[in-house]
């Protein structure tokens, strides 16, 4: 049977009490952290972008810095090249997410919820893919607990609107006990060849190319040009 809705109140009071216990008790550990960010890769110790948040408004995400500065004479061009083996540790074992408690009692984002991505990817969701944004952005999801960044752009789209779909406490404790197990297991940490996966722009770039390609080369269709 499944748990009802509590609402978005509930929910907001649920991760403001996790997200301040979780912040004292890891407050060593995110201060270890900053230390050893700060020694291996300098300042500055966070990572901050424009994500989009509920109903589609940007805030900054905060992230521990797991990349070099971009370097064209030392060769560090790519994410590949920039992110370094203590980087790669980091996001392994997401702890450079630690960080994102903050955006969790700012109100920005959730423990749960899809993950917020950049605001250039706004214009490439369809109308059910937007829908994404009717909760809060969360520091775990659906997604990373069925593949992460080695499942493929569609399915994880769709798993976000499936959790809007399906909100609520028995969920979130489905997908925060999930998440531990995945964690441990650093698995699908990043696609083949990527420092975490293609770009969605990318992906649908280079989707809608392959159906215009496919399209000239239908015999049916050149006959009826």
């Amino acid at each position: 049977m499944t748990t009802p809705n509590p609402g978005p109140r509930a929910k907001r009071a649920v991760d403001v009490v996790a997200a301040s216990i979780a912040l004292v008790m890891f407050a060593p550990l995110i201060a270890a952290i900053a230390l050893a960010v700060l020694v291996a890769l300098g300042r500055p110790v966070l990572f901050r972008q424009e994500r989009a948040g509920l109903g589609g408004r940007t805030f900054s995400i905060l992230k521990f810095r797991t990349m070099l500065d971009p370097a064209l004479e030392k060769g560090l061009v790519t994410d590949e090249q920039r992110l370094t083996r203590f980087g790669k540790f980091l996001r392994s074992t997401s702890l450079d997410e630690l960080p994102g408690l903050v955006n969790v009692l700012r109100g920005e984002m959730s423990i749960v919820g899809p993950r917020p991505l950049p605001i250039a990817y706004l214009q490439h969701y369809s109308p059910t893919e937007a829908r994404r944004h009717a909760v809060r952005p969360g520091i775990t999801g659906l997604a990373q607990v069925r593949g992460r960044n080695l499942a493929s752009w569609d399915d994880r789209l769709r798993w976000d609107v499936e959790y809007v779909d399906t909100v609520g406490f028995h969920t979130d404790l489905h997908v925060v006990a999930r998440t531990v197990a995945v964690v441990i297991r650093r698995s699908g940490i990043s696609a083949v060849g990527q420092a975490t996966c293609e770009s969605l722009i990318m992906h649908r770039t280079a989707a809608a190319q392959s159906r215009l390609v496919h399209h000239a080369g239908d015999p049916l269709t050149n006959a009826n040009t």
